[in-house]
């Protein structure tokens, strides 16, 4: 990401599918050779990242997070995801743990597994596996005349809008309607008029013949010089999942973390289970302004030219209409590093697509390379919309990175992109086997068995919250005092 920013430090290797030293079969330790590949792009030697024993096969871990779990139908045997995921989660909150050093609050992060995070939505809401449903519902894979389509629908204004977008009427029940609509018409011409009317709407295509960047510089400003020692402060201007998940990490690692929202328009998780928001927000301050109001965007422009590192997961458009234009803000504020992510990226078109993980997972080619690990050509959703929790981490790592350089960088990262990255990493892991655990009967009662050792098939966890998230707001004045806006 930092090429032409900073050259790698010695030592480190850049890789756009996987490292030279763990792309080889049999070779230990892919969370390591991840992690490297990260550092290394990062613009750090990666030295600190020392392989340990060989990691047991793909599957395997993938039973034990919760993540074989979430993938493939209800009531059949579980599907062993492809690629290394959750290998390539541990080793981005690795290379996250490594850049923090000794700045890091250790034992937050150091407790903290990637891999489990992957499942943490899913084990607080109680979801599971729905083959070509996604785990949380709002989103199917349907046929179309040429391909398949990934069709996410989490909003009442999305529903709102099918008959729009399909130019018929469905009924209560919109999804066989859709489903009718759709099945003779191609993909590329209903993915651009879904586009057009903010629908969450994509290809389930193959995963691209080449790895994506899972970073790439917008724009590139002045860093400070030297790079401060003190720990960071971070405006969170995120919502939802990834961008939220990438402060609570940043907070983890020792920073201060504010958390912006607008006042009549909050982070829409805070009406969902209080138990994730909670896991996301817990450790972060709450500042709520009426963006409408120029007393409001006046003082975020306050925390804004205070701020060290800024996280937003907004389209372009989004802060353009608060008048806020992130890659000036990089090239004349010394230091500053902004973090933007989007679902497919800032630039042309793309800019103004709407996504979420479970779409933007298909897109990357997750949901084919799953119906065809399961044996079939039926693609199918993998984990619970995993495009967000391995994006919040790598937006984690690549914020502490610019940070330690000094700043000076707005660095982008899409959903799409980091799901594609890691399904890329390393070699394609060789078949498991799934049968029923000896002596059950029960249809949920799985195991795994790869390499000759047998695993029961774990339901996903979260973790324990430590902290409650702070009501809306109720840090607002103590903030702004603090840096002085009446």
């Amino acid at each position: 990401m930092f090429g032409a920013y900073s050259k790698p430090a010695a030592g480190g290797k850049r890789s756009a599918g996987g490292d030279a030293a763990t792309a080889g079969a049999g070779e230990p330790r892919v969370s390591d050779g991840y992690a490297r590949a990260l550092l290394a792009t990062l613009g750090y030697a990666a030295d600190e990242i020392r392989s340990g024993p060989a990691e047991a096969h793909p599957a395997l871990a993938a039973a034990a997070t919760g993540l074989m779990a979430l993938t493939g139908y209800a009531g059949v045997p579980p599907v062993a995801p492809p690629g290394h995921l959750a290998a390539c989660a541990r080793g981005a909150l690795a290379a996250l743990r490594t850049l923090a050093g000794d700045h890091g609050d250790a034992p937050a992060l150091a407790l903290v597994d990637g891999a489990t995070l992957l499942g943490e939505r899913a084990a607080v809401l109680g979801l599971e596996r729905r083959g070509t449903t996604s785990a949380g519902g709002y989103c199917r894979l349907v046929p179309a005349r040429d391909g398949w389509l990934a069709i996410n629908l989490p909003r009442a204004d999305d529903l709102a809008m099918v008959p729009a977008w399909l130019e018929a009427t469905p009924a209560t029940d919109p999804w066989p309607a859709i489903a009718g609509a759709v099945a003779g018409r191609r993909v590329r011409a209903l993915v651009a008029r879904a586009r057009l009317l903010g629908l969450a709407v994509a290809i389930a295509a193959p995963p691209p013949p080449a790895a994506p960047p899972w970073c790439r510089l917008a724009a590139v400003g002045r860093r400070r010089v030297p790079p401060p020692a003190r720990p960071p402060f971070v405006v969170d201007l995120s919502a939802l999942w990834a961008g939220p998940l990438a402060g609570d990490l940043l907070a983890r690692a020792g920073a201060r973390v504010v958390k912006v929202e607008s006042s009549r328009r909050p982070d829409g998780a805070r009406s969902g289970p209080a138990a994730f928001f909670d896991l996301l927000n817990g450790g972060k301050e709450s500042v709520a302004l009426d963006f409408a109001a120029a007393a409001g965007r006046s003082a975020l422009m306050a925390l804004l030219a205070r701020a060290d590192i800024v996280i937003e997961s907004s389209r372009p458009r989004a802060m353009h209409q608060l008048g806020i234009d992130p890659a000036a803000l990089v090239r004349t504020r010394p230091g500053l590093t902004w973090i933007s992510i989007t679902a497919y990226g800032r630039r042309g078109a793309a800019g103004g697509w709407i996504g979420f993980g479970d779409d933007a997972a298909a897109a990357a080619g997750l949901a084919y390379a799953t119906g065809r690990r399961a044996g079939g050509t039926t693609p199918l959703f993998c984990g619970d919309a995993v495009a967000d929790p391995l994006t919040g981490m790598h937006a984690a790592a690549a914020a502490l990175a610019a940070y330690r350089r000094g700043g000076g960088v707005l660095a982008a990262l899409t959903l799409r992109d980091v799901a594609a990255h890691v399904l890329a990493f390393g070699p394609e892991p060789a078949a498991a086997a799934v049968r029923l655990l000896p002596g059950r009967r029960r249809a949920a009662a799985w195991e795994v068995v790869a390499d000759g050792v047998a695993a029961p098939i774990l339901p996903p966890r979260a973790r324990s919250a430590e902290w409650r998230a702070r009501p809306l707001g109720a840090d607002t004045e103590a903030v702004l005092k603090e840096i002085h806006v009446r």
